[in-house]
């Protein structure tokens, strides 16, 4: 059963969808500490200006350290859900999905749901949901007795889970390869992957294509019958470990 873990992002990016429908497991790694100035709590829309970066504002009810994902309380004092719906409004209501997604993100942003990792989520679940992906989902903070920091705690997951392949975003290759190829999955009988993902384009206001914005762009530029088949178009055959860092090194 193959696996793959993230942590639940504000608005991800397509590349997050498509590790999560090519996958039979998808878990929301929501127990862990909430970084500052982290996906989790920001993500972008274009702009006839370029990228914006919408955030959310957090209560500073512990130290940053000591705040997880799952604990984070959203402070709405600060009236951002308004502000948030207004800049996709005036920055989308041109766009030729507009009317059918607009409704849709203003009821996923104004809801009673003051919790960070749970806001994420449901937004990410609906539209999930709306697009066509199947994968079943759960969240770590769900999952009792898990241990480990990294790595070991990605890998105790999947045996929780009996998932015996994990498919990793590239970026934690710098902490699991960091001992040796495969790092800890290895050693435990897990085979591991890494994402592959090239960006697909896709029509876009504003001129030319700008990359990486968070999906709703997507969504109010090609609407959620479309969604699903562009997502895919960027899909690559995933690296194994054991290729992976000579890819890296002929990059260099």
């Amino acid at each position: 059963m193959r696996c793959a873990i993230m942590q639940p992002t504000y608005n991800p990016w397509l590349g997050y969808f498509d590790l999560m429908d090519k996958v039979d497991i998808f878990v929301y790694l929501d127990n862990v500490q909430l970084a500052k100035r982290s996906w989790q709590v920001r993500n972008r829309i274009k702009t006839s200006q370029g990228e914006l970066f919408l955030t959310i504002p957090i209560k500073k009810t512990k130290k940053r350290e000591k705040t997880l994902i799952y604990e984070a309380v959203i402070n709405d004092e600060e009236n951002w859900r308004k502000k948030h719906l207004k800049a996709l409004e005036l920055n989308y209501r041109k766009a030729p999905y507009f009317d059918e997604v607009f409704p849709f993100v203003n009821k996923l942003i104004f809801n009673d749901i003051n919790i960070l990792g749970d806001f994420n989520i449901n937004i990410i679940e609906a539209i999930k949901d709306k697009i066509g992906i199947k994968t079943k989902t759960l969240k770590t903070s769900q999952l009792k007795d898990l241990k480990g920091k990294k790595d070991e705690l990605l890998v105790n997951i999947c045996k929780k889970l009996n998932c015996d392949t994990y498919v990793s975003p590239q970026g934690s290759a710098c902490y699991i390869e960091k001992g040796k190829p495969g790092g800890l999955f290895t050693e435990n009988n897990i085979d591991l992957y890494y994402h592959n993902y090239k960006h697909p384009a896709y029509n876009q206001l504003y001129g030319d294509f700008l990359p990486y914005m968070g999906i709703f762009d997507l969504l109010f530029n090609e609407g959620f019958s479309n969604a699903l088949d562009i997502i895919r178009k960027g899909r690559k055959k995933d690296i194994h470990y054991s290729e992976f860092r000579n890819i890296l090194e002929a990059k260099k």
